[in-house]
Protein backbone atom coordinates (compact mmCIF):
# COMPACT_ATOMS: atom_id res chain seq x y z
CA UNK A 1 0.00 0.00 0.00
CA UNK A 2 3.16 2.26 0.31
CA UNK A 3 4.21 2.21 -3.02
CA UNK A 4 0.70 2.39 -3.98
CA UNK A 5 0.13 5.71 -2.36
CA UNK A 6 3.23 7.22 -3.24
CA UNK A 7 2.67 7.00 -7.25
CA UNK A 8 -0.80 8.38 -6.24
CA UNK A 9 0.53 11.25 -4.64
CA UNK A 10 2.69 11.42 -7.65
CA UNK A 11 0.13 11.65 -10.17
CA UNK A 12 -2.17 13.90 -7.85
CA UNK A 13 1.11 16.20 -8.11
CA UNK A 14 1.54 16.16 -12.02
CA UNK A 15 -2.52 17.16 -12.34
CA UNK A 16 -2.06 20.16 -10.28
CA UNK A 17 0.95 21.53 -11.89
CA UNK A 18 -0.42 20.79 -14.94
CA UNK A 19 -4.04 22.79 -14.17
CA UNK A 20 -2.11 25.83 -13.05
CA UNK A 21 0.03 25.89 -16.14
CA UNK A 22 -3.14 25.75 -18.44
CA UNK A 23 -6.01 27.61 -17.63
CA UNK A 24 -9.45 27.05 -19.71
CA UNK A 25 -11.14 30.33 -21.19
CA UNK A 26 -13.14 28.28 -23.35
CA UNK A 27 -16.80 29.72 -24.33
CA UNK A 28 -17.99 27.36 -26.73
CA UNK A 29 -21.76 25.90 -25.59
CA UNK A 30 -23.25 22.84 -26.58
CA UNK A 31 -22.69 19.36 -27.39
CA UNK A 32 -19.35 18.02 -27.49
CA UNK A 33 -19.16 14.53 -29.23
CA UNK A 34 -16.97 12.08 -29.61
CA UNK A 35 -16.87 8.18 -30.30
CA UNK A 36 -14.12 5.91 -31.37
CA UNK A 37 -13.97 2.08 -31.98
CA UNK A 38 -10.53 0.13 -32.10
CA UNK A 39 -9.70 -3.45 -32.94
CA UNK A 40 -6.61 -5.07 -31.67
CA UNK A 41 -5.40 -8.79 -33.36
CA UNK A 42 -2.15 -10.73 -32.98
CA UNK A 43 -1.25 -13.68 -34.69
CA UNK A 44 1.32 -16.36 -34.46
CA UNK A 45 1.92 -19.61 -36.15
CA UNK A 46 4.79 -22.45 -35.52
CA UNK A 47 5.00 -25.04 -38.15
CA UNK A 48 8.08 -27.73 -36.98
CA UNK A 49 9.68 -24.13 -35.27
CA UNK A 50 12.73 -25.99 -33.28
CA UNK A 51 13.11 -23.17 -30.63
CA UNK A 52 9.25 -24.44 -29.43
CA UNK A 53 5.86 -22.20 -29.60
CA UNK A 54 2.22 -22.26 -29.64
CA UNK A 55 -0.29 -21.27 -32.56
CA UNK A 56 -1.36 -17.96 -31.07
CA UNK A 57 -4.29 -16.09 -31.95
CA UNK A 58 -6.07 -13.10 -29.67
CA UNK A 59 -8.38 -10.32 -30.62
CA UNK A 60 -9.72 -7.35 -28.49
CA UNK A 61 -12.51 -4.45 -29.72
CA UNK A 62 -13.04 -1.37 -27.75
CA UNK A 63 -15.43 1.58 -28.04
CA UNK A 64 -15.54 4.55 -26.31
CA UNK A 65 -17.79 7.07 -26.08
CA UNK A 66 -18.19 10.83 -24.86
CA UNK A 67 -21.43 13.15 -24.98
CA UNK A 68 -20.81 16.20 -23.20
CA UNK A 69 -23.36 19.31 -23.16
CA UNK A 70 -21.47 22.34 -21.95
CA UNK A 71 -23.44 25.34 -21.33
CA UNK A 72 -22.96 28.43 -19.28
CA UNK A 73 -24.94 26.78 -16.13
CA UNK A 74 -24.22 23.27 -16.30
CA UNK A 75 -22.47 20.85 -17.71
CA UNK A 76 -23.75 17.50 -18.15
CA UNK A 77 -21.05 14.80 -18.63
CA UNK A 78 -21.65 11.27 -20.07
CA UNK A 79 -19.26 8.25 -21.10
CA UNK A 80 -19.83 4.90 -22.29
CA UNK A 81 -16.84 2.85 -22.22
CA UNK A 82 -17.10 -0.97 -24.38
CA UNK A 83 -14.58 -3.52 -24.34
CA UNK A 84 -14.17 -7.15 -24.99
CA UNK A 85 -11.44 -9.44 -26.11
CA UNK A 86 -10.38 -13.71 -26.69
CA UNK A 87 -7.61 -15.23 -26.78
CA UNK A 88 -6.80 -18.71 -28.23
CA UNK A 89 -3.34 -20.30 -27.38
CA UNK A 90 -2.43 -23.65 -28.85
CA UNK A 91 -4.65 -26.52 -28.54
CA UNK A 92 -7.21 -24.77 -25.97
CA UNK A 93 -10.04 -23.60 -26.24
CA UNK A 94 -10.85 -19.09 -26.62
CA UNK A 95 -10.58 -17.88 -23.04
CA UNK A 96 -11.83 -14.19 -22.12
CA UNK A 97 -8.63 -11.95 -22.43
CA UNK A 98 -11.05 -8.62 -21.79
CA UNK A 99 -14.92 -7.65 -20.91
CA UNK A 100 -16.64 -4.53 -19.79
CA UNK A 101 -19.25 -2.37 -19.62
CA UNK A 102 -19.52 0.68 -18.29
CA UNK A 103 -21.30 4.04 -18.40
CA UNK A 104 -20.86 7.06 -15.99
CA UNK A 105 -23.27 9.90 -16.26
CA UNK A 106 -21.97 13.69 -14.39
CA UNK A 107 -24.27 16.60 -14.32
CA UNK A 108 -22.67 19.54 -12.96
CA UNK A 109 -23.89 22.88 -11.84
CA UNK A 110 -22.11 25.99 -12.28
CA UNK A 111 -21.91 28.33 -9.05
CA UNK A 112 -18.27 29.34 -9.35
CA UNK A 113 -15.09 28.96 -11.63
CA UNK A 114 -13.16 26.01 -9.68
CA UNK A 115 -15.69 24.76 -7.64
CA UNK A 116 -19.73 23.18 -8.27
CA UNK A 117 -22.03 21.21 -6.74
CA UNK A 118 -22.85 17.71 -8.86
CA UNK A 119 -24.70 14.61 -9.11
CA UNK A 120 -23.42 11.72 -10.79
CA UNK A 121 -24.45 7.75 -11.47
CA UNK A 122 -22.37 5.05 -13.16
CA UNK A 123 -23.53 1.46 -14.15
CA UNK A 124 -20.30 -1.22 -14.39
CA UNK A 125 -21.03 -5.07 -15.84
CA UNK A 126 -19.23 -7.30 -18.29
CA UNK A 127 -20.86 -8.88 -21.46
CA UNK A 128 -20.22 -12.63 -21.42
CA UNK A 129 -19.33 -15.38 -18.54
CA UNK A 130 -16.30 -15.86 -16.76
CA UNK A 131 -14.50 -18.61 -15.73
CA UNK A 132 -11.77 -20.20 -13.48
CA UNK A 133 -10.18 -22.83 -15.33
CA UNK A 134 -8.01 -25.38 -13.13
CA UNK A 135 -6.52 -28.09 -15.60
CA UNK A 136 -8.89 -29.55 -17.82
CA UNK A 137 -11.89 -28.04 -15.72
CA UNK A 138 -13.62 -24.73 -15.98
CA UNK A 139 -15.99 -23.13 -13.27
CA UNK A 140 -18.43 -20.23 -14.40
CA UNK A 141 -17.80 -17.40 -11.71
CA UNK A 142 -19.47 -14.47 -13.40
CA UNK A 143 -22.08 -13.49 -16.24
CA UNK A 144 -23.85 -10.21 -17.61
CA UNK A 145 -24.88 -8.43 -14.50
CA UNK A 146 -23.89 -11.21 -12.50
CA UNK A 147 -22.07 -9.01 -10.75
CA UNK A 148 -23.32 -5.75 -11.76
CA UNK A 149 -22.35 -2.83 -10.14
CA UNK A 150 -24.45 0.91 -9.80
CA UNK A 151 -23.20 4.00 -7.58
CA UNK A 152 -25.05 7.02 -6.99
CA UNK A 153 -22.96 10.49 -5.58
CA UNK A 154 -23.26 13.93 -4.87
CA UNK A 155 -20.63 16.47 -3.37
CA UNK A 156 -18.19 19.22 -4.99
CA UNK A 157 -16.41 19.02 -8.87
CA UNK A 158 -13.23 20.84 -9.50
CA UNK A 159 -12.21 21.97 -12.96
CA UNK A 160 -9.80 23.88 -13.90
CA UNK A 161 -9.15 23.36 -17.47
CA UNK A 162 -9.87 20.74 -20.08
CA UNK A 163 -7.42 18.39 -18.96
CA UNK A 164 -7.96 18.22 -15.31
CA UNK A 165 -11.59 17.22 -13.28
CA UNK A 166 -11.91 15.54 -10.09
CA UNK A 167 -15.08 15.86 -7.80
CA UNK A 168 -15.22 14.65 -4.38
CA UNK A 169 -18.59 13.93 -2.17
CA UNK A 170 -20.52 10.81 -0.66
CA UNK A 171 -21.39 7.45 -2.68
CA UNK A 172 -23.58 4.98 -2.40
CA UNK A 173 -22.41 2.00 -3.87
CA UNK A 174 -24.65 -0.95 -4.78
CA UNK A 175 -23.48 -5.27 -6.03
CA UNK A 176 -26.27 -7.16 -7.25
CA UNK A 177 -25.19 -10.69 -8.23
CA UNK A 178 -28.17 -13.44 -9.14
CA UNK A 179 -25.51 -16.84 -9.19
CA UNK A 180 -22.59 -15.82 -7.65
CA UNK A 181 -22.77 -13.92 -4.35
CA UNK A 182 -19.52 -14.87 -3.38
CA UNK A 183 -17.17 -13.15 -3.42
CA UNK A 184 -19.10 -10.40 -4.77
CA UNK A 185 -21.70 -9.77 -2.24
CA UNK A 186 -22.00 -11.81 0.51
CA UNK A 187 -21.16 -10.96 3.76
CA UNK A 188 -19.10 -13.40 5.12
CA UNK A 189 -19.58 -13.08 9.10
CA UNK A 190 -23.74 -14.05 8.59
CA UNK A 191 -25.59 -17.37 8.37
CA UNK A 192 -27.73 -15.84 5.43
CA UNK A 193 -26.63 -15.54 1.70
CA UNK A 194 -26.67 -11.52 0.51
CA UNK A 195 -27.25 -11.09 -3.41
CA UNK A 196 -27.23 -7.75 -2.76
CA UNK A 197 -24.62 -5.56 -1.08
CA UNK A 198 -25.08 -1.42 -0.18
CA UNK A 199 -22.24 0.43 0.68
CA UNK A 200 -22.37 4.28 1.44
CA UNK A 201 -19.17 5.74 2.05
CA UNK A 202 -17.39 8.85 0.53
CA UNK A 203 -15.81 8.69 -2.85
CA UNK A 204 -13.36 10.69 -4.89
CA UNK A 205 -12.83 10.05 -8.88
CA UNK A 206 -9.77 12.21 -10.80
CA UNK A 207 -9.62 12.34 -14.65
CA UNK A 208 -6.91 13.27 -16.59
CA UNK A 209 -6.03 13.81 -20.16
CA UNK A 210 -3.31 15.14 -21.98
CA UNK A 211 -1.48 15.40 -25.50
CA UNK A 212 1.58 14.87 -24.23
CA UNK A 213 2.64 15.66 -28.48
CA UNK A 214 0.42 15.99 -31.26
CA UNK A 215 0.36 12.20 -31.64
CA UNK A 216 0.50 10.72 -28.25
CA UNK A 217 -2.51 11.13 -25.92
CA UNK A 218 -2.59 10.06 -22.21
CA UNK A 219 -5.49 9.38 -19.99
CA UNK A 220 -5.80 8.85 -16.53
CA UNK A 221 -8.57 7.69 -14.18
CA UNK A 222 -8.07 7.29 -10.26
CA UNK A 223 -11.49 5.94 -8.43
CA UNK A 224 -11.31 5.71 -4.45
CA UNK A 225 -13.91 4.82 -2.66
CA UNK A 226 -13.69 4.40 1.24
CA UNK A 227 -17.03 2.84 3.01
CA UNK A 228 -14.48 4.30 6.41
CA UNK A 229 -15.07 1.14 8.18
CA UNK A 230 -10.70 0.83 8.20
CA UNK A 231 -7.98 2.19 6.07
CA UNK A 232 -6.87 -1.25 4.40
CA UNK A 233 -10.69 -1.53 3.06
CA UNK A 234 -10.41 1.71 0.50
CA UNK A 235 -10.98 0.32 -2.57
CA UNK A 236 -8.89 1.78 -5.67
CA UNK A 237 -9.18 1.61 -9.39
CA UNK A 238 -6.57 3.40 -11.61
CA UNK A 239 -6.65 3.48 -15.43
CA UNK A 240 -3.97 4.73 -17.72
CA UNK A 241 -3.71 4.77 -21.11
CA UNK A 242 -1.27 6.02 -23.79
CA UNK A 243 -1.96 6.08 -27.42
CA UNK A 244 0.19 6.40 -29.95
CA UNK A 245 -1.34 7.32 -33.45
CA UNK A 246 0.89 6.60 -36.40
CA UNK A 247 -1.78 7.42 -39.01
CA UNK A 248 -5.38 8.80 -38.73
CA UNK A 249 -6.72 4.60 -38.16
CA UNK A 250 -3.67 2.71 -36.84
CA UNK A 251 -2.35 3.36 -33.50
CA UNK A 252 -0.07 1.73 -30.32
CA UNK A 253 -1.18 1.89 -26.86
CA UNK A 254 -0.46 0.98 -23.49
CA UNK A 255 -2.91 0.43 -20.82
CA UNK A 256 -1.81 -0.25 -17.14
CA UNK A 257 -4.56 -0.87 -14.07
CA UNK A 258 -4.30 -1.07 -10.71
CA UNK A 259 -7.37 -2.37 -8.79
CA UNK A 260 -7.48 -2.93 -4.98
CA UNK A 261 -10.59 -4.35 -3.27
CA UNK A 262 -10.06 -6.32 -0.02
CA UNK A 263 -13.65 -7.41 -0.54
CA UNK A 264 -12.62 -9.77 -3.26
CA UNK A 265 -8.14 -10.28 -3.09
CA UNK A 266 -6.19 -8.74 -0.34
CA UNK A 267 -3.49 -8.19 -3.07
CA UNK A 268 -3.71 -5.43 -5.95
CA UNK A 269 -4.63 -6.47 -9.42
CA UNK A 270 -2.82 -5.35 -11.93
CA UNK A 271 -3.53 -5.81 -15.54
CA UNK A 272 -1.10 -4.47 -18.82
CA UNK A 273 -2.29 -4.54 -22.25
CA UNK A 274 0.09 -3.66 -25.16
CA UNK A 275 -1.46 -3.66 -28.65
CA UNK A 276 -1.18 -2.22 -31.86
CA UNK A 277 -4.73 -1.88 -33.71
CA UNK A 278 -6.89 -0.23 -35.99
CA UNK A 279 -9.15 2.61 -34.61
CA UNK A 280 -12.35 4.58 -36.20
CA UNK A 281 -13.81 7.83 -35.40
CA UNK A 282 -17.44 7.31 -35.28
CA UNK A 283 -18.44 10.57 -34.28
CA UNK A 284 -15.65 13.56 -33.50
Amino acid sequence: MKGLLTAILTLATLCVASARQAPDDSTNYGWKNDLTGNVTLTQASFVNWQQGGENTLAWQAKVNGNFVRDEEKYNWANQIKATLGFAKVGDQEARKSADEIFVESVYTRKRSKLLNPFVAVTAKTQFVSGFEYNDDNKTKISRFLDPGYFTQSLGLGYKPNDRLQTRFGVLVKETITSDFPVPFADDASTVEIEKTKVEPGLSSVTDYKHALREDIIYTSKLDIFSDLEAFNRIDILWENNITLNITKIINVSFEFNLFYDRDLSSKRQIKQVLGLGLSYAFIE
